[in-house]
């Protein structure tokens, strides 16, 4: 799923079960030494996802240790991502050079519980929540909505240093036709969509240009939602909304 939700400058991996081949480095073995089974198992697998993505870069494994609020450290001239639900986990990783930051998420496709909506929705957000979506099938746009809005705090706090509230972005929703998913693209019955994300409250980025704003990706799907944002790096002085991010293929 996570493919068709970034560009081709970024190198994805995904697991759908345990990966019995993760081993863990002893630095991050200790680090979930007294966790419960199922904890070790999600931290061991989309640790191999990451390897596995580090080894699609031309790079050689390395231990992916939390640094602060827990965002992974990866080895210089790296950027990346790692998620992880029941029943899914998943890196994104690419080199500096192509993408400056890179943020995704993956959640259960279903309702949110109750009371969480209101709490990390924007009045014009809950007006795309609650109108019915066209097509087949159910799609559960507060959880689409709630995953984008993690992507995005994983997308800034790396890039930018600061933290931002639910509050703090407003994201606006566009779904692909019917025929998006045919030629190649993502399996039949798969939604697909993108989104704006505008944060209300803009920071700069390491180079000191200002941030205000990422696109992104989603998709609905075997039961999960996944959402990705990618950052382009800036090619020149001149480039234009060099933080705004590209739509995945």
């Amino acid at each position: 799923m996570i493919e068709h939700v970034v560009p081709q400058e970024a190198r994805a991996s995904e697991a759908f079960g345990p990966d019995g081949a993760a081993v863990l480095y002893p630095e991050e073995a200790a680090l979930v030494a007294a966790a419960p089974n199922e904890r070790r198992e999600e931290f061991t697998t989309v640790r191999g996802c990451a390897r596995r993505a580090l080894a699609a870069l031309g790079l050689p494994p390395a231990p992916v240790l939390p640094g602060r609020r827990n965002a992974p450290r990866w080895p210089a001239g790296v950027v990346g991502s790692m998620t992880h639900c029941a029943g899914y986990r998943a890196a994104v990783l690419a080199r500096d050079s192509d993408l400056t930051a890179v943020g995704i998420d993956a959640e259960l496709h279903r309702p949110l519980p109750r009371g969480v909506l209101e709490a990390t929705a924007l009045p014009q957000e809950l007006a795309w929540v609650r109108t019915p979506p066209a097509g087949a099938g159910p799609l559960h746009r507060d959880r689409v909505l709630f995953s984008a809005k993690e992507a995005v705090y994983k997308t800034w706090y790396p890039l930018v240093g600061t933290e931002l509230d639910f509050e703090d972005a407003v994201i606006a929703f566009r779904e692909d036709g019917p025929g998006a998913a045919a030629g190649g693209g993502p399996a039949a019955g798969a939604r697909t969509g993108s989104f704006r994300a505008r944060v209300l409250r803009p920071g700069a980025g390491p180079d000191g240009h200002p941030v205000s704003a990422f696109n992104g990706r989603w998709i609905v799907h075997r039961g999960l939602v996944v959402t990705a944002i990618t950052v382009p790096a800036r090619r020149s002085a001149g480039a234009a909304d060099p933080a705004g991010g590209v739509p995945g293929r």
